[in-house]
């Protein structure tokens, strides 16, 4: 048996067993739910979906490192592409954002590194937006000139 084949029959007995506690779930009913009658029910259903999550990022990072290690023109290309987002990072915290302490709508308060980080996170955003466009831009009118 190949890979493909276990991998697809991994996958629908994933699905068939989704489907189980998806059923379950909604056969327990909404007002169940807020009551707190069911929260056993919903309380193992999170903790089963919380260690399957788990164990699907620990695999994609396992697999990404061991690609990266085995890859050594695509590890540079990574460390160079993460250095310039860091580097992005810091221009904008360091740069553009600036930290006010605010208070939330329900009375707790946000401090000043929290605002500052929170603005410097919208920067990055509006940054990378512009460097996106702008390089879809650009590879547009190439392609629009040949």
């Amino acid at each position: 048996m190949d890979l493909q084949k276990l991998l697809k029959i991994v996958a629908i007995v994933i699905g068939v067993i989704s489907i189980f506690f998806l059923g379950s779930i909604i056969s327990t009913g909404d007002e169940a739910i807020k009551a707190g009658e069911s929260s056993g029910t919903i309380d193992i259903f999170m903790n089963v979906s919380y260690v399957i999550l788990g164990i699907a990022v620990l695999i994609v990072l396992a697999f990404t490192v061991l690609n990266l290690v085995s890859n050594t023109a695509g590890l540079k290309n990574t460390l160079m592409g993460v250095g310039a987002f860091a580097v992005l990072f810091l221009l904008c915290y360091y740069g553009f954002a600036n930290g006010v302490e605010t208070t939330l709508k329900d009375g707790d308060l946000l401090s000043e590194s929290g605002s500052r980080l929170v603005g410097a996170g919208l920067y990055l955003f509006y940054f990378l937006a512009l460097i996106a466009g702008g390089i879809m831009l650009g590879f547009g009118i190439k392609k629009m000139v040949k």
